[in-house]
């Protein structure tokens, strides 16, 4: 048989080889199929043995491709960035680009000028605060920082910042511009408008327990009820704490006896505090409960959070 006899052959024969293997594969297919639905009507212990026995490859082919997470990266407020900006600046003069706030102020805003104070200008700012972030187009900011003088002048500064991609790296795109402060909101109506007796067991349970909370005067664990959880400032930071008005929000507050148990309150005391340096006017917002004919201290609120401090 020549060479080109003997390739014919074989080429011939491959397509036969694939067919063949088609079809049985197709077999076992259909095989399983009768087999599966043969098991179903056997019942659920045969269609269980079923599924623990089936092979490998059909749970390699089930399962299920893994996710990619997806995340979103946001801006970051540079408020932060441009409060430190301003406050190099305001510290740099231009007659010495060596200074370290000068070449702090510069490598943040590459292409904003110095200033350049007179030899008897004001003093530095004793502090700079950023007030205000505003996003505008894209990543870019306009930042309001505060400067204050030690004698008492404010100077309010916007800053224009940009940020890139990511939110991680800022720069200062020009220079800042003296403005106007911002307005004066409008105070709320307080929601304590009901005027507890100072003489009272409310006003008095308060004032015990804010006096072993400032200055160590006993235990604050006996002021509070059961499940609730609070730590005295430590150390101390004063000697004593006399209350000078409290006000409620219920008027449950104001009665001349205690209320029936589990009756709650929120209550704020205006206190006095003193210490060595002198004489502090603070207020506090405290929820208390009647229990056992006496008022427990359930939470101490600081700004929007109830500090509870959990079960004991």
């Amino acid at each position: 048989m020549s060479p080109g006899t003997h390739a014919s052959g074989s080429e011939a024969a491959a397509p036969m080889a694939a067919g063949v293997a088609l079809e049985a594969m197709r077999r076992r297919v259909r095989l399983s199929r009768l087999a599966l639905w043969t098991v179903i009507a056997a019942g659920p212990i045969a269609l269980g043995v079923a599924i623990t026995s089936a092979p490998a490859t059909v749970e390699a082919a089930t399962r299920a491709a893994p996710t990619t997470a997806r995340t979103t990266t946001h801006a970051a407020d540079p408020a932060g960035y441009a409060q430190l900006f301003v406050n190099a600046w305001l510290r740099s003069s231009a007659d010495d680009a060596t200074h370290a706030q000068a070449r702090l102020a510069q490598s943040m805003a590459p292409d904003v000028e110095l200033p350049d104070p007179a030899a008897e200008a004001q003093p530095k700012p004793q502090s700079v605060t950023s007030v205000r972030s505003a996003q505008r187009v894209g990543n870019t900011w306009s930042v309001t920082v505060a400067a204050q003088y030690a004698d008492g002048r404010l100077r309010y500064y916007a800053v224009p910042v940009a940020a890139d991609r990511s939110g991680t790296a800022f720069a200062v795109t020009g220079a800042p511009g003296v403005i106007a402060g911002p307005d004066r909101a409008r105070m709320p109506t307080s929601a304590y408008g009901v005027s507890v007796p100072a003489d009272g067991d409310l006003s008095s349970a308060a004032g015990e327990f804010l006096a072993a909370y400032l200055t160590g005067a006993g235990e604050v664990s006996r002021y509070l009820a059961p499940r609730v959880q609070l730590t005295a400032v430590s150390p101390a930071p004063y000697t004593t704490i006399t209350v000078q008005h409290v006000l409620a929000a219920e008027e449950a507050a104001a009665a001349e006896h205690i209320p029936a148990d589990g009756t709650t309150v929120l209550i704020l005391a205006q206190v006095e505090a003193r210490d060595d340096e002198g004489r502090w006017p603070l207020a506090y917002e405290l929820a208390l409960k009647t229990r056992s004919s006496r008022w427990e201290v359930t939470a101490l609120h600081t700004g929007t959070t109830a500090q509870n401090g959990g079960a004991r």
